[in-house]
């Protein structure tokens, strides 16, 4: 999908919501734990109850690969079906790799090459061994690469927010140097929703790349506060909620409450737009 095509999307869904299929066994219903594909299962159900508020979709790798092999059947499962639908979907390797360039292009095969078992559109990729490390996540036409700038966990004081020189901190050092590596077109960067005020900052160093924000819901990120200090004229956000939705209800009506959250978040990002 490219930039052109997601924008449509949003404007099209009225909506720039992703919705993370972050699934765990233990707090999936009941019903679906003993079932052989119930992870499959209660993806397809959640997809099904969503797609007409989401415009994208963000398993988070780490939840499949505890699972061995059989996640990623189930992993696999998702994403062939995602692809199967009439209503198209952005998707999103929540994956966080990054390594040397050999390494790297294999992670990029894994998950991003069109013949791959997976074809993701993208892959969130952690930029810390530069340059070499990131550029063969750009390779593939129309796929993207969203590096990760700033975070919304308590750690991210510990390295993101230090000095670097010319009184830049350094997720700003990481924004200016990746727009050496990529384009609007291809990249995004990800910035969490509990540093919205931090938005301006990031907007004055990349004011056309889309953003990848997860922590609205469950981490206590305010929608109103990122599109105050994040939107562009072609919207330029994807908002991630992914507890908040999936796991509005551990019970039968899963996926009823699913759409009930995932419908309100649409709401307002379609007043917004």
């Amino acid at each position: 999908m490219n930039r052109q095509e997601l924008i449509d999307l949003i404007y099209s869904r009225r909506s720039f919501l992703c919705v993370g299929l972050d699934v765990d066994k233990n707090k999936m219903p009941a019903h679906l734990k003993d079932e052989p594909d119930g992870v499959f299962l209660f993806n397809k159900a959640i997809i099904d109850a969503t797609i007409d508020y989401a415009v994208a979709y963000k398993p988070n790798l780490a939840f499949y690969e505890a699972m061995g092999i059989e996640g990623l059947v189930q992993l696999k499962k998702t994403m062939d079906y995602l692809h199967s639908l009439s209503k198209p979907a952005f998707t999103i390797a929540d994956a966080k790799r990054g390594d040397i360039g050999n390494t790297s292009q294999q992670y990029a095969k894994a998950f991003l090459d069109p013949a791959g078992d997976f074809n993701f559109d993208s892959l969130t990729v952690a930029p810390y061994m530069g340059a070499d490390s990131v550029q063969p996540f750009t390779v593939f036409e129309g796929k993207w690469v969203i590096l990760l700038a700033l975070t919304s966990n308590k750690g991210a004081f510990d390295f993101q927010f230090l000095p670097v020189g010319n009184e830049q901190k350094l997720f700003e050092k990481v924004l200016q140097t990746a727009q050496q590596w990529g384009t609007p077109d291809n990249m995004m960067f990800v910035v969490g929703a509990t540093k919205a005020d931090m938005l301006t900052q990031v907007r004055a160093v990349a004011p056309r790349n889309f953003l990848l924000v997860p922590g609205v819901g469950a981490q206590g990120g305010s929608l109103e506060e990122v599109c105050k200090y994040g939107l562009t004229d072609e919207c330029g956000l994807l908002v991630n909620s992914s507890r908040g939705i999936i796991y509005a209800s551990n019970g039968a009506d899963f996926a009823e409450r699913a759409a009930e959250e995932a419908r309100k978040l649409q709401q307002q990002m379609a007043a917004v737009l």
